[in-house]
C-alpha cells in the first residue's frame, strides 16, 4: 500500500517518517521524497496515529488524488534540482510527463490551481534556492555553479538570479559574507 504524504522535502524528512512507521509497527519496502510503500494492509487506527504523528513533525498523510498528483509534481522537481547531478536530456515538460503518466498540460492546470503558481516558476524558484545554498557554501566559483545547475552561462544565472532575488550572485554573496562577519564580531 502507498502512502503520500505531503511536505517531504528532504532526507530528513524521510527520517522522521521511517521512524514513525516503525514505532507503530509497520513494515515498509521504501521511503522517499513524497510517498512510502507500507507492506501490507495498514489497519485506519494506524493510520490514524501516523497521520498525527506525522503532523508534529509538519508531515500530512493525503489521501486526495488531486493533492497527491501535485505532490508528485513537486517531489519530482526537488529531487531533479536539489538530488540529481545529470541534466535532464529533454525540457521539463516531457519529463515531468514521462515520469508521472499524465499529459503535461493537465499537470501544469491542476498545480497552478492547488499552489496559485506555475511549475516552472516552482522549478526556477527551486533552481535559485540551490544557486543561493552553493553560493553560501562558497566551495564553487560562479562559472562552476552555473555548470553545475545546467544554465547556459553565467550571464544566464545571474540574469535569473536578480530577477527571483533582486540582488546579483555576487552582491548576495558579499551580504552573506557581511553577515558572517558581523556574527564572528559579536
Amino acid at each position: 500500500m502507498k502512502l503520500y504524504i505531503k511536505n517531504m522535502v528532504c532526507i530528513r524528512c524521510q527520517m522522521v517518517v521511517k521512524a514513525e512507521l516503525e514505532k507503530i509497527g509497520l513494515p515498509y519496502t521504501y521511503v522517499k521524497i513524497g510517498e512510502a510503500d507500507i507492506i501490507g494492509n495498514v489497519e485506519s487506527e494506524q493510520l490514524k496515529q501516523l497521520g498525527l504523528a506525522l503532523k508534529k513533525s509538519g508531515l500530512i498523510l493525503m489521501d486526495d488524488k488531486k493533492s497527491i498528483l501535485v505532490e508528485k509534481v513537486k517531489s519530482a522537481i526537488i529531487e531533479l534540482v536539489h538530488y540529481t547531478e545529470e541534466q535532464i536530456k529533454v525540457n521539463l515538460s516531457d519529463y515531468l510527463s514521462e515520469k508521472l503518466n499524465y499529459d503535461y498540460t493537465y499537470l501544469a492546470n491542476l498545480f497552478s490551481e492547488v499552489k496559485g503558481i506555475t511549475i516552472e516558476k516552482f522549478y526556477l524558484t527551486h533552481k535559485i534556492e540551490k544557486v543561493k545554498e552553493l553560493i553560501v557554501y562558497d566551495e564553487l566559483n560562479l562559472t562552476e555553479i552555473a555548470y553545475k545547475m545546467h544554465y547556459s552561462s553565467v550571464a544566464h544565472l545571474s540574469n535569473q538570479f536578480k530577477k527571483f532575488t533582486g540582488l546579483t550572485p555576487s552582491h548576495f554573496k558579499k551580504l552573506k559574507n557581511k553577515r558572517r562577519d558581523t556574527l564572528e564580531d559579536v
